[in-house]
This record gives structure tokens, sequence and C-alpha cells, in this order.
């Protein structure tokens, strides 16, 4: 297998962090700070997963897949320009059309044989595993912080209205 350099694992591990946030933004019904803060780091690795694959070419050329980065790359900026207006509806759509397109090109990565994915998972499967773990706990933890900072009363937090006390 050919070795794996730096751009490539930090790709594949971007890559891990936009399959594994998306999600979290997409099926959480509070639409707020901890959404944004995720979204926003979303939003990065995405920007990173795509401009790094037009580096990283299979036999020398460009793929389908590079055309699909600069797809996603437009959709993307679409879908945060849609946010920052409060189209929300158009946010919406650019942003779980992305993630549907990341999640195609990682089937692809995966499953296609002669990809770099399905050699790793034949010849090292533990590093696989732990890469694939590391990805997952990194990203429960950046949930779970935010989500922590946001039920503190913290500036930025919303504040909870309190039931009224008796009179005095």
């Amino acid at each position: 297998m050919e070795h794996w350099n730096w751009l490539i694992a930090t790709h594949a591990v971007a890559a891990g962090y936009v399959l594994v946030l998306g999600p979290l933004n997409i099926f959480r019904r509070a639409k707020d700070t901890v959404h944004k803060a995720v979204g926003f780091t979303w939003v990065g690795a995405m920007y990173y997963v795509c401009i790094s694959s037009f580096w990283i070419t299979h036999d020398g050329g460009f793929s389908w897949l590079h055309g699909l980065s600069a797809f996603t790359l437009l959709t993307v900026t679409l879908g945060l320009i849609s946010a920052i207006r409060g189209n929300i509806a158009a946010h919406r759509g650019n942003m779980i059309g992305s993630y549907l397109g990341t999640a195609t090109a990682f089937a692809f990565a995966t499953l296609a044989p002669g990809r770099r994915i399905p050699a790793l998972l034949a010849e090292d499967p533990a590093t696989l595993a732990f890469a694939a773990a590391l990805v997952l706990a990194s990203s429960a933890a950046l949930f779970l912080t935010l989500r922590g900072l946001t039920r503190r009363n913290l500036p930025y937090a919303p504040k909870r209205e309190c039931a009224p006390g008796p009179a005095v």
C-alpha cells in the first residue's frame, strides 16, 4: 500500500468530523449556540476536505470526486450565506445536500477497490479503528463541551424563565 502522507491523513480525519458532526446538527431539535459552534466547526472541516481533495489524485488525474468538491464548496458557501441572511430553508437545503454529497463520496472512497481506505482496512485495521475512535471521541467531546457551556449561565446563553415565587 502507498504510504499515507500528512495531506491524505488530515483529509481523512476532517472528512470523519464532517460525517460525525453533520447529523448532530441536522437531527438536533434546538438550533442554538451549540448548533452555531458545531456548524462553524463543520463548515471549516468541510472547506478543508474540499480544498485538500484537489491535491489528492488517483492515478494522477482528477475524478468526479473533484467535481463534487468544487460543487460542495459552492453549496456550503451558499448555505452559510443563507444562514447569515436568515433564509433558513435555503440554509437547511444547502447544508443537508452538502452532507449527503460527502456521505456519497465517503461511500465511494470506502467501497471502491484500489482506494486507500479499503487497503488500510485490509492491511492495518487497528490503525483505521484507532483513527475512527479518535474522530468519534473528539467529536463527542466537542459536542458535550459546547452543550455544557450553553447550559451554564454564561452571557451568551439564553436565560431560563423562573416560576414566580410566593409573595412576601
